[in-house]
């Protein structure tokens, strides 16, 4: 579904991703780990056009997205969810999600209103709460609802755990699986590198800017350099 090669983003002088290949297949949940500034939000953004990449190809379903203007990028079936969340924190609840189906035409949004406050019923009970003075779990909630507003074919989460305690993280992480079980295809950015790799089908580690190990999840899991870096385990020999 989504293919990258050699996707180089900078900031300034400063080459923040550096010529990276990654592969999504439809269907699946591909994690791509790594530390804090290994470049796992540039490249997310890189992918649906908040950062302009130097070089590389980017096609989602065959099309090179490359360059094209975020709204775009959205309307062809990718929706991001950002780190941090960035709901309108002076707006509703059901404002925000509904200015995730801004640019829908269709006669469904509605039904895909009702489907979001069934996944997340304390949305349906806040809908009329400003979004800044929910909780952040519930901020999150409404971050995944708002993409899923926009009926999206690949779905990118950029740290959907971050700042949450461990029960709502176990909620999120459960929820993320039931809606790639649905049909949506799932590119996750998580420093909870547990949680991702037991979710995912495939995994990347990318480690300043260049990505420097990938395979299934239970294989990178199993990496010594995985398990010595981000899962606790001990060194490896060698």
């Amino acid at each position: 579904m989504l293919n990258i090669k050699g996707l180089s983003t900078s900031y300034g002088s400063i080459k923040a991703i550096k010529e990276i290949d990654l592969d999504v297949p439809q269907g699946s949940i591909v994690s791509l780990i790594g530390a804090n500034g290994a470049g796992k939000t540039t490249t997310m953004k890189s992918l649906v056009g908040l950062l302009k990449p130097q070089s590389g190809l980017v096609k989602f379903l065959d099309q090179e997205i490359r360059g094209l203007a975020p709204h775009k990028i959205v309307s062809l079936g990718i929706s991001l969810v950002p780190e941090g969340r960035n709901i309108l924190s002076g707006m509703t609840v059901l404002e925000n999600l509904e200015m995730g189906a801004y640019q829908r035409k269709d006669p469904d949004v509605q039904g895909d209103l009702k489907k979001v406050f069934q996944r997340f019923p304390i949305l349906e009970e806040r809908r009329q709460q400003l979004g800044g003075t929910l909780s952040g779990g519930q901020q999150q909630m409404l971050a995944i609802g708002r993409a899923l507003m926009a009926r999206p074919k690949l779905l990118l989460l950029d740290e959907p755990s971050m700042g949450l305690a461990p029960l709502v993280v176990s909620d999120i992480f459960r929820v993320i699986q039931e809606i790639n079980a649905e049909g949506t295809t799932i590119l996750l950015v998580e420093q909870n590198v547990r949680q991702a790799l037991k979710i995912a089908n495939y995994a990347y580690v990318l480690e300043t800017g260049k990505i420097v190990l990938h395979g299934t999840a239970e294989e990178v899991a199993k990496n010594p350099r995985v398990m010595e870096a981000y899962l606790g385990g001990a060194k490896s020999e060698a």
